[in-house]
């Protein structure tokens, strides 16, 4: 937050980078690191590593665009082709992750599964202590689409036409997040606020499938099936990590 312009691209790459460094920078205040998030792929890269992949081709990703845009999921259907452990891993809706493994096979010419797995660095000097809130998915799915409702009533179709406004153009990252992508529907007319409201509580409820699914697969992760805003929780959670801190392994 607050770190970039919101037409800048912020990677995995850059989240790694930026992301130990602040680490080690409070580490080295004698304060103890926390990572909060649930975007699996960023945790992943900065503890275990990226590997070192090809440039971005932006004329090679406008063109993946056209072809996305005329034959939804083809990109997806071209990475089964070249790299099948990799289309496996991406949902065929995550157009990013799939244009970017594309990009690595056809410029390395070799699959993404190889170049992802050669010459990764992972996190040095530190343990991790994984613990990952898994509360009932239909309370969730509730809270999520209050959550959203809030966002609506508290002007985010404003704040969207104020970014406009500055001079950034519909096609910059940002308004392809969830929630800034309706509100830029509402300002075009393509939705009204009931409708944009229906599909950003669709797509948040598909997300956080997504994001279950992915730290599932993780290891290592210590899951508790609550919310965090739960007292018990937070004591709990706040045990295990003096527990931690004080044996060196999870308890």
């Amino acid at each position: 937050m607050d770190v970039l312009n919101p037409d800048e691209v912020f990677t995995a790459g850059d989240y790694l980078r930026l992301g130990r460094a602040a680490l080690n920078e409070i580490a080295d205040r004698g304060k103890l690191p926390i990572i909060s998030g649930g975007t699996g792929f960023y945790l992943r890269a900065l503890f275990e590593g990226l590997a070192e992949g090809p440039a971005r081709d932006e004329d090679m990703r406008s063109r993946f665009a056209i072809r996305e845009a005329k034959r939804p999921g083809s990109l997806h259907r071209l990475l089964k082709r070249f790299d099948p452990p990799t289309a496996t891993r991406i949902h065929a809706n995550d157009v990013p992750k799939v244009t970017r493994a594309l990009e690595i096979c056809l410029t390395s010419r070799k699959p993404a599964t190889e170049v992802f797995a050669a010459g990764k660095q992972p996190l040095e000097g530190f343990r991790v202590l994984l613990l990952g809130l898994f509360p009932n998915r239909d309370d969730l799915y509730q809270r999520l689409e209050q959550r959203l409702e809030v966002m609506f009533n508290s002007g985010l179709v404003e704040e969207t036409a104020a970014i406009l406004a500055h001079g950034y153009p519909e096609t910059a990252k940002p308004f392809e997040s969830i929630g800034y992508k309706q509100a830029l529907q509402i300002l075009k007319g393509e939705l009204n606020k009931t409708e944009a409201l229906y599909y950003a509580r669709r797509d948040t409820r598909n997300y956080a499938k997504r994001q279950m699914t992915w730290f599932r697969r993780e290891k290592g992760i210590q899951f508790i099936s609550a919310f965090g805003d739960d007292p018990a929780t937070a004591d709990s959670v706040e045990q295990r990590v003096r527990d931690f801190l004080a044996t060196g392994t999870e308890s």
